[in-house]
């Protein structure tokens, strides 16, 4: 078993069909095998073996997904980068997970800390100048074209997928050649995915949705992926008219976006598809997006940890609202506070078991022991089941905030704050927004004699953590609001 054999067996049949259509150039299966190939053929004369980590610290392009699979092919651990992470984020990921090689662009190269990282033994530059690092293009255009995939143990770990977490630190969800196939099978299964589809991909390939829903569900059925460096409106648009996409992969965020434009100037005829994760779809939103394009947004529940499918809403009969029903060989069940299943319509943690569990969290087996019991993953959402097996989600763990599709967790950012010379307390909890679903605010208590403005703090977290977690608004207060314990309850915070 291996994820790789999917773009393998793509080039075997489909050597001449496009693969990947990118700014202009198009790439073959052929070709993209090939190119993977004379990579990964690098890769091994670099000292790159079973088991190691490499860091794919890249952006939405071509290099991407040569870089990843040319690490799946040698049976390496893909490490992904959320491409907005700085310095101390990067210094942690890299460290915590032990990379041997990282793969970057020019313009990422100054965040990576490298004096900090004696593990990291090479750094390969795919765009731009490479300086005193490796070249990508060079390092292609010297390795062999002659390489087959090492055959992998299904519980061989694939990939690792950093997910914020409550104690202010990520952790990796170390994902198995098992859990990756069979959720990117199940995804194309579900979405009824054909060699003929031409699928949009503008979502992050450092993300799980954009990575395996997307990317590994395309070359799984030999697809053709059309990629684009970010999310831009008209580009997309005239990407959907210029190849005849046929599939669109979206968060709410961008389907409210394209409701309030003017799409009549475009022939979107081509689009048969359209699927919304990360976040709830609204139903408003979801019902005027049937009435203006005359399909309904299919829709998908998941994380990271389940690789990241879990539900899906649906391909027999779709329930606005609904986060839909388990996906095939997965189980969902809504469980009481003791862990055991709750009656039928009554609330309960959202519990997954299946093969798109992930192995766990990478080093951190106390985590994994809690996170996973007797089999089951607890998401921390809290939701119901109905007389039909369709789920929905009431709440979910009442700290983390969801701002347009990304998990953000409060006491990471509040770990960022503290380090602020003038700060003294924190607060960071999220505010309803009709289009991102929630904002980042912080509540802040400045030190006696100490004076900073709103945006000087948010500059300062602009400088130590990643664009979506840095607080839109900064409320300087004199006191929060705590319980007699001395807790802050981020409930009166929030209006609750």
């Amino acid at each position: 078993m291996n994820i790789a054999k999917n773009l393998e067996r793509a080039s075997l049949y489909f050597p001449g069909k496009p693969a990947l259509i990118f700014e202009g150039r198009t790439y073959s299966y052929g070709e993209l095998n090939g190119r993977v190939n004379r990579l990964a053929n690098a890769l091994k004369g670099l000292g790159v073996n079973k088991g190691d980590r490499v860091g794919v610290f890249l952006p939405n392009i071509p290099a991407f997904p040569m870089a990843y699979f040319a690490v799946q092919k040698l049976g390496a651990i893909a490490v992904s980068i959320n491409v907005m992470s700085k310095k101390r984020e990067i210094n942690y990921i890299a460290g915590d997970s032990g990379c041997k090689v990282l793969f970057t662009t020019s313009e990422l190269r100054s965040e990576v800390p490298v004096e900090e990282l004696p593990a990291l033994e090479k750094i390969i530059i795919a765009e731009g100048e490479a300086g005193n690092d490796l070249d990508m293009e060079t390092l292609i255009s010297e390795g062999s074209g002659d390489l087959r995939s090492l055959e992998m143990d299904p519980d061989d770990p694939a990939a690792i997928l950093y997910t914020s977490g409550t104690t202010g630190f990520p952790k990796g969800a170390t994902l198995t050649h098992r859990n990756v196939l069979s959720n990117s099978t199940s995804a194309g299964n579900h979405s009824l995915v054909t060699c003929e589809d031409r699928m949009q991909l503008f979502l992050p390939l450092f993300h799980c949705f954009g990575q395996n829903y997307i990317m590994n569900a395309a070359f799984n059925k030999c697809a053709t992926l059309v990629l684009h460096r970010r999310f831009e409106p008209e580009p997309v648009l005239e990407a959907v008219v210029a190849h005849r996409v046929t599939m669109l992969f979206a968060v709410p965020t961008i389907f409210i976006h394209f409701l309030n434009m003017d799409t009549s100037r475009y022939d979107l005829s081509s689009l048969r598809y359209f699927f919304t994760a990360a976040a709830t779809m609204p139903l408003e939103t979801a019902l005027q997006w049937k009435e203006k394009f005359g399909i309904s947004t299919h829709e998908g529940y998941g994380l990271t940890e389940c690789s990241p499918f879990a539900l899906y809403n649906h391909n027999y009969k779709f329930k606005h609202g609904s986060l839909g029903t388990p996906i095939e060989n997965v189980d969902v069940m809504i469980a009481d506070e003791e862990g055991n299943q709750a009656p039928l319509g009554e609330q309960g943690e959202i519990l997954v078991r299946g093969p798109n569990v992930m192995k766990g969290y990478w080093g951190k087996p106390e985590a994994t022991e809690k996170a996973i019991r007797n089999g089951w993953l607890h998401t921390g959402d809290i939701g119901k089941m109905d007389e039909e097996g369709y789920f929905y989600i009431t709440d979910r763990l009442k700290d983390m905030i969801n701002a347009a599709g990304f998990n953000v967790y409060p006491n990471e950012v509040e770990q960022v704050l503290y380090q602020h010379p003038a700060v003294q307390e924190a607060a960071v909890y999220g505010v309803s927004d009709p289009v991102r679903g929630e904002t980042v605010y912080a509540s802040v208590v400045l030190r006696e004699g100490m004076q900073v403005g709103e945006e000087g703090i948010i500059e300062f977290c602009r400088a130590n953590m990643s664009a979506y977690k840095v607080p839109r608004k900064i409320v300087l207060t004199n006191e929060l609001p705590k319980s007699p314990t001395g807790k802050i309850l981020k409930r009166v915070l929030r209006g609750d």
